[in-house]
């Protein structure tokens, strides 16, 4: 039975821990929330397609890079200690997170501009590569031996919270920026898109001032005290076969799938809502905000039940929904945005004209605004920007921002969709930290854990949104095509799973 002053104890462990991995996956995710204008910031505007496919395979990059960030801060986390390793590690992100809003677009340095973003996005990988195993084995060396599913599960809602997190500033911005909605998507475009960027010094501030009060783990500091910290953790990590096993049976048996399920349900979601089905930018980030809010604290539940009756067999249930549920759900995303079947409703079909004033370079800008309504309820709405030279169209805009608005109803189905998406993200991730951690003795936890899950979450997972994008490049016929990268991976994963992982909790992970 807990005292009272050891619960309080684990509430700011818990506290000091999440807010920075929240703070750091905000980092991380902010580059993806904002890929579709990052492609158009910083790289060539000829084809959208490749920039949009450049801006992914920039942002997979992030991924790739993390397992070696699992191993560089994994040794320091097992040699130095926990907390100094995971306050370098939210140094590293927020200075390199800050410095993308920095950099001039393409077209005033060129191909100087995506090299930068790209090295700055490998500093980010390698940041996020320490900190998740870092943050997981200091609340799990911190908590009770029967309830580490449940405390370590509040780590497992911030990359989803840090995610929503990033969504929320891009609206707010956005919103912020100009009352004229074609002019706020404009100013956002423009230079707006830096903002949140920015933003990231003040978060990364705050939570450096509360993880310097933190104190370093007591497993940890005991095994310093008794000299029995490993000399060489990636060594023993990878050169005994007993430990090797186990790290190549949680990358292939669990955190590979996991990664496939994480990020189709929450980004590739968001790329398929807004450039497939053409889903407003609002509307696309605050559906998948609702559906985030209502999901969350299924990681707590779906944690806590894994103290109960063990982590492999939820974990193995949420990666087998996918596989089963994923075309069904998105053929119905598809057919919930879908106007091929209805007729225009031409009394409610409008067009705005707002024409801005002369700039004092002699042309005006005129923002036409196409709003079809169909009879279904979807609003079908073409941007069309057009240069005015002493009031006659000089250069008409080449390319159309074109974009569907739901109504009522057709939103919160879309939502539910998401939801059931995420809902299986929180089965496959919620236990999945104390899983990891009740693998690995102490003293090469850190290194242990970090690599099987920054291989199957940061390389498997992170390449999921390019890969999906990339299928639906090659076979443009099949608007599903994307998803049997995600669904292979994941049907593999829960066959090797349900053959090898074992369902029997480890109460003797303090050794």
């Amino acid at each position: 039975m807990q005292s009272i002053s050891e619960k309080k104890q684990i509430r700011k462990v818990i506290f000091a821990s999440s807010v920075g991995t929240l703070i750091e996956w905000y980092d991380f995710y902010i580059f993806g929330s904002l890929a579709p204008i990052i492609a158009s910031q910083f790289f060539p505007k000829t084809n959208p397609t490749a920039a949009l496919l450049s801006t992914l395979a920039t942002f997979a990059a992030g991924f790739i890079v993390r397992p070696f960030g699992a191993l560089v801060f994994g040794r320091l986390g097992d040699k130095v200690g926990r907390k100094y390793t995971f306050l370098l590690t939210l140094i590293l992100m927020g200075g390199s997170t800050f410095a993308i809003g920095l950099i001039p677009g393409y077209e005033k340095i060129g191909f100087l501009a995506p090299m930068l973003v790209l090295l700055l996005r490998l500093i980010q990988g390698l940041a996020l590569g320490g900190e998740y195993g870092g943050a997981a084995t200091y609340v799990a060396e911190h908590a009770p031996t029967n309830r580490r599913g449940y405390f370590t599960s509040w780590i497992q809602t911030t990359a989803t919270l840090g995610l929503l997190l990033s969504l929320g500033i891009i609206l707010i911005t956005r919103k912020s920026l100009a009352t004229d909605p074609a002019d706020s998507i404009r100013v956002f475009e423009d230079w707006g898109w830096r903002i949140p960027f920015w933003f990231s010094v003040i978060l990364v501030g705050m939570s450096i001032y509360i993880r310097l009060k933190m104190h370093e783990s007591p497993m940890f500091s005991k095994l310093k005290a008794e000299g029995k910290i490993s000399v060489n953790p990636i060594k023993e990590s990878l050169m005994h076969k007993s430990n090797l096993k186990m790290v190549l049976l949680a990358l292939f048996g669990a955190t590979m799938g996991q990664g496939v399920v994480w990020y189709t349900g929450q980004f590739y979601a968001q790329t398929f809502m807004e450039n497939t089905i053409k889903i407003d930018f609002e509307q696309t980030r605050t559906i998948l905000i609702c559906a985030i809010v209502a999901a969350t604290p299924l990681f707590i539940f779906f944690g806590n039940l894994s103290d109960k009756i063990g982590r492999k067999w939820i974990i193995m249930a949420g990666l087998l929904s996918a596989v089963i549920l994923y075309r069904p759900i998105y053929h119905q995303m598809i057919s919930v945005s879908s106007v091929a079947d209805s007729q225009v409703d031409n009394s409610k079909t409008h067009i705005d004209r707002v024409l801005k004033p002369n700039t004092g370079k002699g042309y005006s800008l005129q923002n036409t605004t196409t709003y079809t309504v169909y009879e279904n309820g979807i609003t079908e709405k073409k941007i069309h920007v057009d240069t005015l030279y002493s009031g006659e169209i000089e250069k008409p805009q080449l390319v159309d921002k074109v974009s569907k608005q739901l109504p009522e109803n057709r939103y919160w189905m879309m939502v539910a969709l998401i939801f059931l998406q995420i809902l299986f993200v929180t089965m496959s991730y919620g236990p999945i930290a104390a899983f990891l951690v009740e693998l690995f003795p102490t003293k090469i936890r850190y290194t242990s854990m970090s690599l099987p899950y920054h291989l199957g979450n940061g390389v498997f997972g992170g390449l999921t949104p390019f890969i999906a994008v990339l299928l639906g490049t090659m076979y443009s016929g099949d608007l599903l095509v994307g998803l049997w990268y995600p669904i292979i991976i994941a049907g593999f994963c829960l066959l090797i799973g349900s053959l090898y992982l074992s369902n029997k909790i480890d109460n003797n992970v303090n050794d």
